[in-house]
């Protein structure tokens, strides 16, 4: 394998029922950072059927180039046709970098393409720069949590391409849309032929959501053992309703069964970046700092003064939480009449 024959950074752009999920305008994001390193440039790989029109979405988001994968074997989501269309991609277009989402369909996908083009891959990825590993310059450091959550490993693929990792949605940051921004388009099909590792569909059932996704609030208000009761998440509804904001939970409350996993935020839930955090009764495992660290504002309140919770805080309060929470939301209520 010749390395310098790899040349820009590819994104796998994933998309269900003819739309683009977000996760693939935060990797084009993180995409123009590691391009803008290596003075290359993006290139969205969209795959699926009659989804040529999606291209310019991507463009605006800041592709340069879509490289298009269109034919019916695409239309749903399946994971040999989807193999062997990104690997095919792959091994014509040789890029240096290719990032995948860490999504039930990436998480399924991106260990099988890596193993048919022969290259490693770091799976839930946190954090992706461009340095040096062992005296090579331009590799790909890939940081993500290990061992439970407990300690944090880089990891990097310095003797194989391309270099592959599934980053975790809501960790990256996507760019502003630049209406009207156009890109190169390039339809490329590797021809499909089912075989026995192909599947077939039989119904497609789609859940309706109940309540909006934690990953879209710009406040959050998020619960933890702390909270004493499943009954005491009232009062934080309350807070969340005066802030319009939503609610959140650690994932002892999950655990407890006091909420849904789909309310979950840490290692093993949701990543969230809001606007605005308050962490009520959470004590700040890693695996829960590993959520939420990225938020802009984060407000603690616990009784806990070591809790480290507050080592992360903008702002901590040290008290009963099931006290301060009814004043905090008196307090708003009474700002805004």
């Amino acid at each position: 394998m010749d390395l310098n024959d790899y040349k820009g950074v590819f994104i796998f752009a994933q998309q269900v029922d003819n739309k683009i999920d977000n996760i693939a305008y935060e990797l084009i994001g993180k995409g123009k950072e590691l391009a803008a390193a290596l003075g290359t440039d993006v290139t969205a790989v969209l795959a699926g059927y009659n989804v040529k029109g999606l291209a310019d979405s991507l463009a605006e988001y800041g592709a340069d180039r879509v490289i298009v994968v269109d034919d019916p074997a695409l239309e749903v989501y399946m994971t040999e046709p989807y193999t062997h269309a990104i690997a095919s991609v792959i091994k014509k277009f040789k890029p240096e970098i290719m990032l995948v989402g860490a999504t039930a369909i990436g998480r399924d996908l991106g260990p099988r393409v890596s193993a048919r083009v022969a290259t490693g891959l770091t799976a839930d990825c946190t954090f992706l720069e461009i340095g040096t590993f062992h005296e090579k310059e331009n590799q790909l450091l890939m940081t993500r949590p290990a061992f439970g959550g407990n300690t944090i490993a880089t990891i990097a693929c310095p003797d194989n391409r391309p270099q592959m990792a599934t980053v975790r949605p809501g960790v990256m940051q996507k760019l502003d849309p630049t209406p009207g921004a156009k890109a190169e388009v390039v339809e490329y099909n590797p021809g499909f032929t089912p075989d026995h590792k192909y599947v077939e569909i039989l119904k497609v059932v789609k859940e309706v959501a109940a309540t909006a996704d934690i990953m879209d609030a710009k406040i959050l208000v998020s619960g933890g053992r702390g909270m004493g009761s499943p009954e005491n998440f009232g009062m934080l509804e309350e807070l969340a309703e005066a802030l319009g904001g939503m609610v959140s939970c650690s994932r002892a409350v999950v655990d407890a069964g006091w909420k849904p996993k789909a309310m979950q935020v840490g290692q093993t839930g949701k990543t969230v970046r809001p606007k605005l955090y308050i962490a009520c009764g959470i004590s700040g495992a890693i695996q829960h700092l590993a959520g939420m660290e990225e938020s802009d504002v984060i407000i603690a309140i616990n009784k806990d003064e070591t809790a480290p919770i507050f080592d992360v805080a903008d702002y901590g309060i040290v008290g009963d939480v099931k006290k301060i929470v009814p004043k905090l939301t008196e307090a708003i209520k009474n700002s805004k009449a």
